[in-house]
């Protein structure tokens, strides 16, 4: 990485349904684990600390709505502030979350520096649920939707008229949930779907980050975001996630996809999401997550 790095903790469960026990969900935690971890010392970065979620509300679940809808709405526009202040002063932005519902502000910064943008979103699920088909009624199960302007929900409409990303410059990379609301609709909402499943090697993998690299940079934009969510790695390298797949990436081959949607110079930011402490607690999967973000972002030797 050439460009210096700030990173900006999401630590938001607002977007995700509770424990079954009906607690709140412990991707919050997130953040300040994996910063124990030296990760801002291992990528010299700046840190521009955390941006502090509203209390979680709707432990009941709503009709005709997404979970603290109000909150995610306004939690997304306190955290595209934060981010872009990252992207003015010239940073990689690097957001820990979280859940993915981090995406839309993160993406709403995006827009505000570079106008159109794209997104790369990394995930082992569509999220392209609405209200009405998703199981739990969270905004995280949606958030592919909301990004790409889907349904009326205002948290789909916080760029104004247009959606926060034109469904025709999005790739979703690595999802293997056909059984899930709203998967059967990615693909004939114009969003460019890249499975991983049966891609193994250097090449083939290099050639989906070049498909997807093709497609959210079409018609010359100057910017894109990245979402990578925790589960589109294999559950043997990172169980602490709330809803595993069978299946999906080692951290070295999802290393491997990075890498070159990262080293564009058009790349504003990553956002990191779902990873879950409360499931993690040998934190073999913090030191995954860690050193990967490491090796993905690490600094350019000075010469």
């Amino acid at each position: 990485m050439t460009r210096p790095i700030a990173i900006i903790g999401a630590p938001s469960s607002i977007g995700l349904g509770p424990y079954e026990d009906g607690a709140v969900r412990h991707v919050n935690r997130a953040p300040i684990v994996l910063r124990q971890r030296g990760l801002a010392a291992r990528l010299r970065a700046v840190d521009l600390g955390d941006v502090a979620p509203p209390p979680y509300r709707d432990f009941e679940l709503p009709t005709g709505r997404a979970r603290n809808e109000p909150e995610v709405l306004a939690y997304s526009r306190l955290l595209g502030d934060r981010v872009s202040r990252a992207l003015v002063h010239g940073h990689f932005a690097l957001v820990l979350g979280g859940d993915c519902s981090i995406v839309l502000g993160c993406l709403l910064a995006a827009r505000r520096r570079a106008g159109p943008v794209g997104l790369a979103y990394v995930d082992a699920h569509a999220d392209f649920a609405t209200p009405e088909t998703a199981q739990n009624g969270s905004a995280s199960s949606m958030a592919l939707g909301l990004a790409v302007g889907r349904g009326p929900s205002p948290l789909a409409h916080l760029a104004g008229a247009r959606p926060l990303v034109e469904p025709w410059r999005a790739a979703v990379i690595g999802r293997r949930d056909d059984h899930a609301p709203g998967a059967d609709a990615v693909a004939s909402a114009s969003i460019l779907d890249l499975r991983t499943s049966e891609v193994d090697g250097v090449a083939e993998l290099s050639l989906v980050a070049g498909l997807a690299l093709s497609r959210i940079t079409a018609n010359g934009i100057r910017g894109f975001w990245i979402h990578v969510d925790a589960d589109v790695l294999d559950p043997r390298a990172m169980p602490a996630v709330g809803s595993p797949e069978p299946g999906g990436l080692m951290p070295q081959q999802l290393l491997t996809m990075l890498e070159p949607l990262v080293s564009d110079p058009r790349s504003l930011g990553l956002s990191l999401s779902v990873y879950d402490p409360a499931l993690d607690p040998d934190r073999s999967g913090a030191r995954h997550l860690v050193n990967l973000l490491a090796v993905l972002l690490a600094p350019a030797q000075k010469h």
